[in-house]
């Protein structure tokens, strides 16, 4: 069953193109990695889906439900927007934390932002934070955090940041979780730890999209890949025969080239 699927999906800036006509669905439980150069369109796509862009062309599907068509006419509420965003965890390359909130604080403070739409929050928001901080804890604990709770980001290194920003994007229940090259901003002996977490995300049949330059990674965890380049999803299909066996001239040529820089 397709968690989420994308047609035809376009981003313009300006005269330029960013996206062209992309197209792909992801299978609940499964893990897609989106790999290719700088430029070639991978981070604009994460930001369409998680809606901090909004696509000129195209059509976003999830669990069967349209949750964007650009077709349709008017203008959508930023109540909406964040509806549409709890669908999509996003975990960014800079970690994004805020500084003036412990590693408790970020993972709890969108919970605890969207609790006060709720209509019992006056009458019980004692209880309601408690639950919101007791699953942040948890949240914590899965990433090997729990003796950092109460550090702020300045007091944690890179791979501990991540993996609060990791937790911060799970806490929301979203359908998928997207990584955009969750281990660019880290020092090589960091990755690992970062990647540990990802993989074992993986394991537990988490449905994510994984921007990454990590190959080997991609080839061993992702049930799925694509490769973009210029804006065109140039190839895709299962990782293993993406990554180890290539069809396309241009994703061999690319993969040469990383194989090169390792």
């Amino acid at each position: 069953m397709a968690i989420l699927d994308v047609k035809n999906l376009e981003k313009h800036f300006g005269s330029t193109r960013v996206l062209n006509d992309i197209s792909f669905s992801l299978e609940k439980g499964n893990a897609l990695a989106i790999i290719g150069a700088s430029g070639s369109g991978k981070t604009t796509l994460l930001r369409c889906l998680n809606f901090l862009e909004i696509p000129n062309q195209g059509v976003i599907s999830v669990k069967d439900e349209v949750i964007f068509d650009a077709a349709a006419r008017g203008r959508v509420s930023e109540r909406e927007i964040r509806r549409r965003r709890l669908h999509f965890g996003l975990v960014f390359q800079s970690f994004n934390l805020f500084p003036q909130y412990t590693a408790l604080g970020n993972v709890c403070l969108a919970g605890k932002l969207l609790a006060q739409e709720r209509p019992d929050f006056q009458a019980n928001k004692k209880e309601i934070f408690a639950e919101i901080e007791e699953k942040g804890r948890s949240l914590l604990a899965q990433m090997g955090l729990s003796d950092r709770a109460e550090h702020f980001p300045h007091q944690l290194s890179g791979g501990q940041q991540q993996r609060v920003a990791i937790a911060r994007a799970l806490a929301l229940e979203p359908d998928i979780l997207c990584f955009d090259e969750p281990t660019s901003a880290l020092d090589p002996e960091l990755t690992g730890e970062v990647l540990r977490v990802i993989r074992s995300l993986a394991e537990k049949e988490t449905t994510m999209i994984i921007v990454t330059h990590e190959m080997a990674f991609a080839r061993d965890v992702a049930d799925q890949v694509i490769f973009m380049e210029g804006g065109y999803i140039l190839e895709q299909g299962p990782a293993k025969e993406v990554i180890g066996n290539p069809k396309e001239e241009r994703t061999k040529q690319f993969l040469a080239r990383y194989r090169e820089d390792a």
